[in-house]
Protein backbone atom coordinates (compact mmCIF):
# COMPACT_ATOMS: atom_id res chain seq x y z
CA UNK A 1 0.00 0.00 0.00
CA UNK A 2 2.83 2.26 -0.33
CA UNK A 3 3.37 5.38 -2.93
CA UNK A 4 3.43 5.19 -6.28
CA UNK A 5 4.93 7.59 -7.43
CA UNK A 6 6.95 9.16 -4.14
CA UNK A 7 5.93 12.60 -3.10
CA UNK A 8 9.35 13.46 -4.40
CA UNK A 9 9.58 13.50 -8.28
CA UNK A 10 12.03 12.23 -10.68
CA UNK A 11 14.72 14.02 -11.28
CA UNK A 12 14.34 14.01 -14.30
CA UNK A 13 11.06 15.80 -13.89
CA UNK A 14 12.68 18.20 -11.95
CA UNK A 15 15.42 19.11 -14.20
CA UNK A 16 13.39 21.42 -16.55
CA UNK A 17 11.43 23.00 -13.35
CA UNK A 18 14.49 23.93 -11.57
CA UNK A 19 15.94 25.65 -15.00
CA UNK A 20 12.40 27.23 -14.89
CA UNK A 21 13.56 28.85 -11.63
CA UNK A 22 17.00 29.49 -12.96
CA UNK A 23 15.79 31.00 -16.08
CA UNK A 24 13.34 33.29 -13.61
CA UNK A 25 15.99 34.94 -11.62
CA UNK A 26 17.00 36.34 -14.87
CA UNK A 27 16.11 39.57 -16.46
CA UNK A 28 12.88 38.51 -19.61
CA UNK A 29 11.83 41.04 -21.78
CA UNK A 30 11.44 40.42 -24.75
CA UNK A 31 9.67 43.03 -25.23
CA UNK A 32 9.48 46.58 -23.19
CA UNK A 33 7.13 46.98 -20.76
CA UNK A 34 6.02 49.93 -18.85
CA UNK A 35 7.13 49.65 -15.08
CA UNK A 36 4.55 49.60 -12.45
CA UNK A 37 2.71 52.98 -11.39
CA UNK A 38 5.13 54.71 -9.12
CA UNK A 39 2.44 54.57 -6.38
CA UNK A 40 4.30 51.33 -5.63
CA UNK A 41 7.19 52.99 -3.61
CA UNK A 42 4.37 53.18 -1.47
CA UNK A 43 5.50 56.58 0.08
CA UNK A 44 2.53 58.36 -0.22
CA UNK A 45 0.65 58.93 3.03
CA UNK A 46 -2.87 59.87 1.23
CA UNK A 47 -3.17 56.27 0.88
CA UNK A 48 -4.76 56.71 4.69
CA UNK A 49 -7.44 59.79 3.67
CA UNK A 50 -9.96 56.66 4.17
CA UNK A 51 -9.12 56.08 7.34
CA UNK A 52 -11.27 58.09 10.06
CA UNK A 53 -9.92 60.12 12.92
CA UNK A 54 -10.48 57.27 15.35
CA UNK A 55 -8.68 54.48 13.24
CA UNK A 56 -5.43 56.99 12.36
CA UNK A 57 -4.68 57.45 16.65
CA UNK A 58 -5.63 54.07 17.48
CA UNK A 59 -2.98 52.36 14.63
CA UNK A 60 -0.41 55.36 15.89
CA UNK A 61 -0.71 54.20 19.27
CA UNK A 62 -1.10 50.51 18.72
CA UNK A 63 2.29 50.32 16.24
CA UNK A 64 4.19 52.40 18.83
CA UNK A 65 3.74 49.85 21.42
CA UNK A 66 4.17 47.18 19.25
CA UNK A 67 7.71 48.69 18.30
CA UNK A 68 8.87 48.62 22.36
CA UNK A 69 10.93 45.11 21.98
CA UNK A 70 10.52 44.79 25.66
CA UNK A 71 6.47 44.56 25.18
CA UNK A 72 6.42 42.51 22.68
CA UNK A 73 8.82 39.92 24.05
CA UNK A 74 6.26 39.95 27.26
CA UNK A 75 2.97 40.54 25.83
CA UNK A 76 1.93 37.23 26.92
CA UNK A 77 2.82 37.68 30.38
CA UNK A 78 1.77 40.92 30.52
CA UNK A 79 -1.83 39.91 29.46
CA UNK A 80 -2.57 37.68 31.79
CA UNK A 81 -1.45 39.84 34.72
CA UNK A 82 -3.77 42.47 33.32
CA UNK A 83 -6.76 39.53 32.87
CA UNK A 84 -5.65 38.48 36.56
CA UNK A 85 -5.37 42.55 37.92
CA UNK A 86 -8.72 43.92 35.88
CA UNK A 87 -10.66 40.73 35.89
CA UNK A 88 -12.06 39.28 32.51
CA UNK A 89 -14.84 42.00 31.59
CA UNK A 90 -12.16 44.63 32.31
CA UNK A 91 -9.52 43.32 30.59
CA UNK A 92 -12.29 42.71 27.44
CA UNK A 93 -12.90 46.65 27.94
CA UNK A 94 -9.03 47.37 27.70
CA UNK A 95 -8.56 45.23 24.66
CA UNK A 96 -11.22 45.65 22.76
CA UNK A 97 -11.13 49.05 21.43
CA UNK A 98 -7.24 48.90 21.24
CA UNK A 99 -5.12 46.04 20.31
CA UNK A 100 -8.59 43.57 19.44
CA UNK A 101 -9.74 46.70 16.92
CA UNK A 102 -6.94 46.70 15.06
CA UNK A 103 -5.94 43.26 14.36
CA UNK A 104 -10.19 41.07 14.87
CA UNK A 105 -12.88 41.67 12.46
CA UNK A 106 -15.00 40.98 15.79
CA UNK A 107 -16.60 38.37 17.70
CA UNK A 108 -20.73 38.21 16.08
CA UNK A 109 -21.09 37.89 12.56
CA UNK A 110 -22.68 41.66 12.57
CA UNK A 111 -19.69 42.98 14.13
CA UNK A 112 -17.55 40.75 11.45
CA UNK A 113 -20.27 42.16 8.64
CA UNK A 114 -19.65 45.61 9.37
CA UNK A 115 -15.83 45.14 9.32
CA UNK A 116 -15.91 43.33 6.01
CA UNK A 117 -18.23 45.56 4.01
CA UNK A 118 -15.81 48.72 5.15
CA UNK A 119 -13.06 46.36 3.76
CA UNK A 120 -15.19 46.35 0.37
CA UNK A 121 -15.46 50.02 0.03
CA UNK A 122 -12.01 50.39 0.21
CA UNK A 123 -11.43 47.57 -2.70
CA UNK A 124 -10.12 45.06 0.05
CA UNK A 125 -10.98 41.47 0.12
CA UNK A 126 -11.34 39.40 3.39
CA UNK A 127 -9.76 36.21 3.90
CA UNK A 128 -11.59 34.83 7.05
CA UNK A 129 -9.27 33.24 9.78
CA UNK A 130 -10.67 30.99 12.36
CA UNK A 131 -7.75 31.50 15.33
CA UNK A 132 -7.47 28.09 16.01
CA UNK A 133 -4.32 25.83 16.14
CA UNK A 134 -2.57 23.09 18.42
CA UNK A 135 0.78 22.22 19.56
CA UNK A 136 2.25 18.87 20.70
CA UNK A 137 0.71 17.90 23.69
CA UNK A 138 -2.43 20.04 23.39
CA UNK A 139 -4.81 17.82 21.99
CA UNK A 140 -8.33 17.47 23.52
CA UNK A 141 -10.10 14.80 21.88
CA UNK A 142 -12.44 14.45 18.85
CA UNK A 143 -15.51 16.23 20.14
CA UNK A 144 -12.85 19.38 20.10
CA UNK A 145 -12.06 18.59 16.73
CA UNK A 146 -15.59 17.73 15.77
CA UNK A 147 -16.69 21.45 17.05
CA UNK A 148 -13.52 22.99 15.16
CA UNK A 149 -15.14 21.72 12.09
CA UNK A 150 -18.06 23.36 12.80
CA UNK A 151 -16.51 26.31 13.51
CA UNK A 152 -14.70 26.15 10.01
CA UNK A 153 -17.83 24.85 8.51
CA UNK A 154 -19.67 28.57 9.73
CA UNK A 155 -16.61 30.19 8.26
CA UNK A 156 -17.50 28.62 4.60
CA UNK A 157 -20.96 29.82 5.23
CA UNK A 158 -19.84 33.24 6.22
CA UNK A 159 -17.12 33.49 3.39
CA UNK A 160 -19.59 32.48 0.54
CA UNK A 161 -22.91 33.93 2.19
CA UNK A 162 -22.60 37.66 2.31
CA UNK A 163 -21.34 40.20 -0.77
CA UNK A 164 -18.09 41.26 1.05
CA UNK A 165 -15.70 40.17 -2.02
CA UNK A 166 -15.70 38.47 -5.55
CA UNK A 167 -13.40 35.25 -5.28
CA UNK A 168 -13.86 34.27 -1.40
CA UNK A 169 -10.98 33.15 0.73
CA UNK A 170 -10.26 31.48 4.03
CA UNK A 171 -7.22 30.55 6.12
CA UNK A 172 -7.17 26.71 7.70
CA UNK A 173 -4.83 25.23 10.45
CA UNK A 174 -5.03 21.50 9.83
CA UNK A 175 -3.98 20.76 13.52
CA UNK A 176 -7.89 22.58 14.67
CA UNK A 177 -8.73 19.11 12.97
CA UNK A 178 -5.94 16.31 13.40
CA UNK A 179 -3.55 16.20 15.69
CA UNK A 180 -0.34 17.45 16.05
CA UNK A 181 1.53 13.88 17.60
CA UNK A 182 -0.11 12.15 14.86
CA UNK A 183 1.53 14.80 12.09
CA UNK A 184 4.59 13.98 13.95
CA UNK A 185 4.44 10.49 13.62
CA UNK A 186 3.20 10.95 10.05
CA UNK A 187 5.93 12.82 9.19
CA UNK A 188 8.56 10.49 10.16
CA UNK A 189 6.93 7.70 8.55
CA UNK A 190 6.54 8.93 5.27
CA UNK A 191 9.77 10.22 5.34
CA UNK A 192 11.11 6.52 5.44
CA UNK A 193 8.62 5.40 2.91
CA UNK A 194 6.10 7.99 1.68
CA UNK A 195 1.77 7.09 1.67
CA UNK A 196 0.43 7.14 -1.63
CA UNK A 197 -1.91 10.00 -2.11
CA UNK A 198 -4.44 7.87 -3.89
CA UNK A 199 -4.59 6.06 -0.77
CA UNK A 200 -5.35 9.05 1.39
CA UNK A 201 -7.83 10.21 -0.97
CA UNK A 202 -9.60 6.82 -0.99
CA UNK A 203 -10.08 7.61 3.34
CA UNK A 204 -11.40 10.82 2.67
CA UNK A 205 -14.47 9.41 0.69
CA UNK A 206 -14.24 7.04 3.95
CA UNK A 207 -12.66 3.82 2.64
CA UNK A 208 -11.55 1.83 6.33
CA UNK A 209 -7.91 2.24 5.08
CA UNK A 210 -4.98 0.79 7.27
CA UNK A 211 -2.05 3.24 7.15
CA UNK A 212 1.46 1.30 8.10
CA UNK A 213 3.19 2.24 11.13
CA UNK A 214 -0.16 3.80 12.85
CA UNK A 215 -1.44 1.69 15.45
CA UNK A 216 -5.25 0.86 15.49
CA UNK A 217 -5.97 4.51 17.69
CA UNK A 218 -4.08 6.34 15.24
CA UNK A 219 -5.31 5.13 12.58
CA UNK A 220 -9.23 5.71 13.76
CA UNK A 221 -7.85 9.09 14.74
CA UNK A 222 -6.29 9.98 11.53
CA UNK A 223 -9.17 8.52 9.22
CA UNK A 224 -11.72 11.30 11.29
CA UNK A 225 -9.29 14.05 10.93
CA UNK A 226 -9.58 12.95 6.94
CA UNK A 227 -13.73 12.96 6.97
CA UNK A 228 -13.56 16.16 8.86
CA UNK A 229 -11.00 18.03 6.06
CA UNK A 230 -13.07 16.13 3.51
CA UNK A 231 -16.57 17.70 4.91
CA UNK A 232 -14.85 21.21 4.86
CA UNK A 233 -13.68 20.60 1.29
CA UNK A 234 -17.05 19.72 0.16
CA UNK A 235 -18.44 22.70 1.11
CA UNK A 236 -16.12 25.09 -0.13
CA UNK A 237 -15.57 23.67 -3.35
CA UNK A 238 -17.18 26.07 -6.42
CA UNK A 239 -17.60 28.62 -3.45
CA UNK A 240 -14.67 29.23 -0.91
CA UNK A 241 -10.97 29.11 -1.99
CA UNK A 242 -9.37 27.25 1.14
CA UNK A 243 -5.62 28.38 2.36
CA UNK A 244 -3.84 25.59 4.20
CA UNK A 245 -1.65 27.05 7.04
CA UNK A 246 1.80 25.66 7.13
CA UNK A 247 2.91 25.33 10.70
CA UNK A 248 6.24 23.48 11.67
CA UNK A 249 8.81 21.72 10.54
CA UNK A 250 8.42 18.58 12.39
CA UNK A 251 4.87 18.25 11.17
CA UNK A 252 4.61 20.44 7.88
CA UNK A 253 5.46 16.93 5.62
CA UNK A 254 2.04 15.44 7.15
CA UNK A 255 0.61 18.50 6.70
CA UNK A 256 1.64 18.73 3.12
CA UNK A 257 0.56 15.23 2.45
CA UNK A 258 -3.05 15.49 3.31
CA UNK A 259 -3.14 19.25 1.95
CA UNK A 260 -1.47 17.40 -1.69
CA UNK A 261 -4.22 14.79 -1.25
CA UNK A 262 -7.14 17.25 -1.15
CA UNK A 263 -6.18 19.32 -4.11
CA UNK A 264 -5.49 15.92 -5.99
CA UNK A 265 -9.30 14.61 -5.13
CA UNK A 266 -10.64 18.63 -4.78
CA UNK A 267 -8.53 20.91 -8.19
CA UNK A 268 -9.66 19.25 -10.72
CA UNK A 269 -10.75 22.20 -13.00
CA UNK A 270 -8.90 24.93 -10.64
CA UNK A 271 -7.46 25.72 -7.62
CA UNK A 272 -10.46 25.35 -3.99
CA UNK A 273 -7.27 23.93 -1.65
CA UNK A 274 -3.84 25.81 -1.51
CA UNK A 275 -0.90 24.62 0.10
CA UNK A 276 1.57 27.47 1.95
CA UNK A 277 5.15 27.73 1.45
CA UNK A 278 7.68 29.19 4.25
CA UNK A 279 10.18 31.22 2.21
CA UNK A 280 12.55 31.25 5.57
CA UNK A 281 13.16 27.43 5.55
CA UNK A 282 16.47 26.25 3.00
CA UNK A 283 13.96 23.45 1.31
CA UNK A 284 11.14 25.74 0.55
CA UNK A 285 12.13 25.86 -3.00
CA UNK A 286 12.59 22.46 -3.72
CA UNK A 287 9.73 21.66 -2.11
CA UNK A 288 7.84 23.73 -4.56
CA UNK A 289 9.07 22.60 -7.98
CA UNK A 290 8.08 18.96 -6.17
CA UNK A 291 4.59 20.32 -5.89
CA UNK A 292 4.36 22.01 -9.57
CA UNK A 293 6.06 18.58 -10.87
CA UNK A 294 3.40 16.37 -9.05
CA UNK A 295 0.36 18.58 -9.69
CA UNK A 296 1.75 17.95 -12.93
CA UNK A 297 1.92 14.26 -12.99
CA UNK A 298 -1.32 13.70 -11.18
CA UNK A 299 -3.24 16.51 -13.20
CA UNK A 300 -4.35 18.78 -10.34
CA UNK A 301 -4.20 22.81 -10.34
CA UNK A 302 -2.06 24.29 -7.75
CA UNK A 303 -2.81 27.12 -5.34
CA UNK A 304 0.23 28.39 -3.64
CA UNK A 305 0.13 30.81 -0.27
CA UNK A 306 3.66 32.00 -0.92
CA UNK A 307 5.04 34.18 2.61
CA UNK A 308 8.23 34.14 4.18
CA UNK A 309 7.34 32.19 7.62
CA UNK A 310 6.66 33.05 11.34
CA UNK A 311 8.04 30.35 13.01
CA UNK A 312 11.74 31.05 13.28
CA UNK A 313 13.08 31.59 16.90
CA UNK A 314 10.96 28.13 17.74
CA UNK A 315 12.89 26.13 14.89
CA UNK A 316 16.37 27.25 15.37
CA UNK A 317 16.08 26.49 19.12
CA UNK A 318 14.05 22.79 18.35
CA UNK A 319 17.52 22.24 16.10
CA UNK A 320 20.05 23.18 18.31
CA UNK A 321 19.05 21.35 21.51
CA UNK A 322 18.26 17.98 18.90
CA UNK A 323 21.78 18.53 17.77
CA UNK A 324 20.58 18.92 13.81
CA UNK A 325 21.07 21.58 11.40
CA UNK A 326 19.45 24.47 11.48
CA UNK A 327 16.24 24.45 8.79
CA UNK A 328 16.07 28.46 8.74
CA UNK A 329 18.10 30.35 6.20
CA UNK A 330 21.27 31.73 8.29
CA UNK A 331 20.00 35.89 7.17
CA UNK A 332 17.40 37.60 5.73
CA UNK A 333 19.25 38.73 2.36
CA UNK A 334 18.98 34.27 2.34
CA UNK A 335 15.73 34.43 2.67
CA UNK A 336 14.49 37.41 0.55
CA UNK A 337 16.52 35.43 -2.46
CA UNK A 338 14.31 32.12 -1.65
CA UNK A 339 11.14 34.16 -1.54
CA UNK A 340 11.93 35.91 -4.75
CA UNK A 341 13.71 33.49 -6.77
CA UNK A 342 10.30 30.93 -5.52
CA UNK A 343 8.08 33.96 -6.75
CA UNK A 344 9.54 33.70 -9.98
CA UNK A 345 8.78 30.11 -10.13
CA UNK A 346 5.23 30.60 -9.89
CA UNK A 347 4.43 33.42 -11.78
CA UNK A 348 6.69 31.85 -15.55
CA UNK A 349 4.24 28.86 -14.72
CA UNK A 350 1.29 31.36 -14.13
CA UNK A 351 1.77 32.45 -17.38
CA UNK A 352 2.10 29.70 -19.25
CA UNK A 353 -0.92 27.81 -17.88
CA UNK A 354 -2.81 30.68 -15.44
CA UNK A 355 -5.96 28.21 -15.46
CA UNK A 356 -4.06 25.62 -13.61
CA UNK A 357 -1.17 27.97 -11.02
CA UNK A 358 -2.72 30.49 -8.50
CA UNK A 359 -0.49 32.16 -5.79
CA UNK A 360 -1.23 34.66 -3.02
CA UNK A 361 2.18 37.33 -2.31
CA UNK A 362 1.51 36.62 1.46
CA UNK A 363 4.14 39.11 2.31
CA UNK A 364 4.41 42.64 3.98
CA UNK A 365 7.71 43.01 2.20
CA UNK A 366 7.39 45.80 0.07
CA UNK A 367 10.41 45.11 -2.53
CA UNK A 368 8.48 41.53 -2.82
CA UNK A 369 5.17 43.28 -3.50
CA UNK A 370 7.25 45.43 -6.26
CA UNK A 371 9.15 42.80 -8.06
CA UNK A 372 5.45 40.83 -8.53
CA UNK A 373 3.99 43.76 -10.17
CA UNK A 374 7.16 44.03 -12.33
CA UNK A 375 7.01 40.46 -13.46
CA UNK A 376 3.49 40.61 -13.81
CA UNK A 377 3.67 43.25 -16.34
CA UNK A 378 6.99 41.42 -18.21
CA UNK A 379 4.84 38.39 -18.02
CA UNK A 380 1.64 40.01 -19.42
CA UNK A 381 -0.14 38.76 -16.29
CA UNK A 382 -3.70 40.13 -16.15
CA UNK A 383 -3.49 41.89 -12.85
CA UNK A 384 -7.78 40.69 -12.17
CA UNK A 385 -7.37 37.94 -13.74
CA UNK A 386 -7.29 35.98 -10.71
CA UNK A 387 -4.11 34.00 -10.94
CA UNK A 388 -2.05 36.28 -8.85
CA UNK A 389 -2.72 38.31 -6.09
CA UNK A 390 -1.57 39.48 -2.93
CA UNK A 391 -1.76 39.34 1.01
CA UNK A 392 -1.65 41.14 4.22
CA UNK A 393 -2.50 40.71 7.91
CA UNK A 394 -5.58 42.93 9.04
CA UNK A 395 -4.15 45.86 11.12
CA UNK A 396 -0.93 45.84 9.62
CA UNK A 397 0.47 47.09 5.98
CA UNK A 398 -2.24 49.35 5.39
CA UNK A 399 -0.04 51.80 3.26
CA UNK A 400 0.73 48.25 1.20
CA UNK A 401 -2.38 47.27 1.33
CA UNK A 402 -4.70 50.33 0.30
CA UNK A 403 -2.30 51.43 -2.94
CA UNK A 404 -2.20 47.59 -3.81
CA UNK A 405 -6.04 47.97 -4.18
CA UNK A 406 -6.15 51.91 -5.53
CA UNK A 407 -3.95 50.12 -8.30
CA UNK A 408 -6.64 47.65 -9.31
CA UNK A 409 -4.33 44.29 -7.90
CA UNK A 410 -6.62 42.05 -6.05
CA UNK A 411 -5.20 42.12 -2.51
CA UNK A 412 -6.59 40.21 0.58
CA UNK A 413 -6.04 40.76 4.16
CA UNK A 414 -6.20 38.23 6.58
CA UNK A 415 -9.10 38.38 9.11
CA UNK A 416 -9.43 36.73 12.25
CA UNK A 417 -12.12 36.76 14.34
CA UNK A 418 -13.98 35.71 17.59
CA UNK A 419 -14.32 36.65 21.18
CA UNK A 420 -11.09 38.05 22.93
CA UNK A 421 -10.54 34.99 24.73
CA UNK A 422 -10.59 33.02 21.70
CA UNK A 423 -8.19 35.29 20.04
CA UNK A 424 -5.79 35.96 22.39
CA UNK A 425 -3.72 33.55 21.73
CA UNK A 426 -3.58 33.72 18.16
CA UNK A 427 -2.96 38.13 19.03
CA UNK A 428 0.35 36.52 21.45
CA UNK A 429 1.46 34.28 18.84
CA UNK A 430 1.38 36.66 15.75
CA UNK A 431 3.04 39.28 17.73
CA UNK A 432 5.61 37.51 19.04
CA UNK A 433 6.14 35.42 15.79
CA UNK A 434 6.41 38.73 13.21
CA UNK A 435 8.20 40.73 15.78
CA UNK A 436 10.52 41.84 13.06
CA UNK A 437 7.70 42.61 11.53
CA UNK A 438 6.23 44.72 14.16
CA UNK A 439 9.44 46.60 14.62
CA UNK A 440 9.92 47.33 11.08
CA UNK A 441 6.43 49.23 11.04
CA UNK A 442 8.01 52.98 11.59
CA UNK A 443 7.48 53.41 7.57
CA UNK A 444 3.60 53.03 8.46
CA UNK A 445 3.98 55.03 11.21
CA UNK A 446 5.53 58.04 10.08
CA UNK A 447 2.73 57.64 7.32
CA UNK A 448 0.07 57.97 9.76
CA UNK A 449 1.74 61.06 11.08
CA UNK A 450 1.85 62.72 8.16
CA UNK A 451 -1.70 61.87 7.22
CA UNK A 452 -2.31 63.58 10.58
CA UNK A 453 -0.35 66.65 10.47
CA UNK A 454 -1.86 66.67 6.87
CA UNK A 455 -5.63 67.06 8.02
CA UNK A 456 -4.42 69.11 10.91
CA UNK A 457 -3.07 71.67 8.51
CA UNK A 458 -6.21 71.44 6.03
CA UNK A 459 -8.75 72.34 9.32
CA UNK A 460 -6.16 75.44 10.09
CA UNK A 461 -6.22 76.61 6.89
CA UNK A 462 -10.24 76.50 6.79
CA UNK A 463 -10.73 78.38 9.43
CA UNK A 464 -8.19 80.81 9.28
Amino acid sequence: MMIRPPLRPSLARLLPLRAMGTAATRTVAARQHDLPSAALAFQDPSAFEVKSWGELLRALGVFHLCSIPVLVNNCGKLMSAARTILGTRGFSLLLRPTVYAQFVAGESETEISQSMEKMKLLGLRPMLAVPIEEDLGESTGEKRYDDNMEAMLECVRMSHGNTWSQDPMMQLKMTALLSPDLCVKLTTLIAQQPYDLSMVVRAMDGEPISFPGLDEREVAHFLCGLRRLNKIAEESVNKVRVLVDAEYTYMNPALSLVTMAMMKKFNKDSAWIWNTYQCYLKESRSLLLEALSLSQSEGFCLGVKLVRGAYMDKERKLAEKEGRQDPVHQCWEDTNDSYNGSLDVMLNAISQKPERHRIIVATHNEESVRRAAQRMEELEINKGGGSVCFGQLLGMCDHVSLTLAKEGYAIYKSVPYGSVDDTLPYLVRRAQENRTVLQGIRKERDLLRQEVWRRLRRRHVKYV
